[in-house]
């Protein structure tokens, strides 16, 4: 179903089109995505830190994470605060400048995101597009955030 029917509306242009079935598959993508995380006790931008963390193989600061994040968030502090809570990440504090913060993700997230690793969806892509088309999508969003 195109995003004309799916949302019962009519657009100014076909820019205008894309840039709400960008925002509408976006957000689409990421309710699909919580709802699984619902179940393992996150949120996405909760698992995009543990992600970040585990992928990093070494502690980083906040800055570090918050750059690395997909979805820039003003909350970011927050959600690693609850991490700790849940003693799924450990942190640090720099001995020369007790202002920096450092990060790392502990045994328990490292279990829990081995545990959510084979049940998350990654929304499969290959069931829609073709290898050419993703290409070609990655390039046309690429194209998109070029003029930023």
């Amino acid at each position: 179903m195109g995003i004309n029917e799916r949302i019962n509306a009519r657009f100014k242009s076909e820019h205008h089109k894309a840039i709400v079935n960008i925002r509408y598959t976006s957000n689409w993508m990421m309710n699909r995505q919580n709802n699984q995380l619902a179940n393992f006790g996150l949120s996405l931008p909760q698992f995009n830190i543990l992600r970040i963390l585990r992928g990093a193989k070494s502690e980083l600061n906040i800055k570090k994470v918050k750059e690395r994040m997909l979805e820039q968030s003003p909350n970011t502090t927050r959600l690693i605060d609850k991490l700790i809570t849940k003693d799924l990440v450990e942190r640090r504090r720099c001995d020369s400048d007790r202002r920096i913060v450092f990060l790392k993700i502990s045994k328990e997230g490292e279990k829990l995101l081995d545990r959510i690793d084979p049940h998350f969806d990654e929304i499969n892509l290959e069931g829609s597009l073709s290898f050419e088309e993703a290409q070609t999508l990655n390039a046309l969003l690429d194209k998109i955030r070029a003029d930023v």
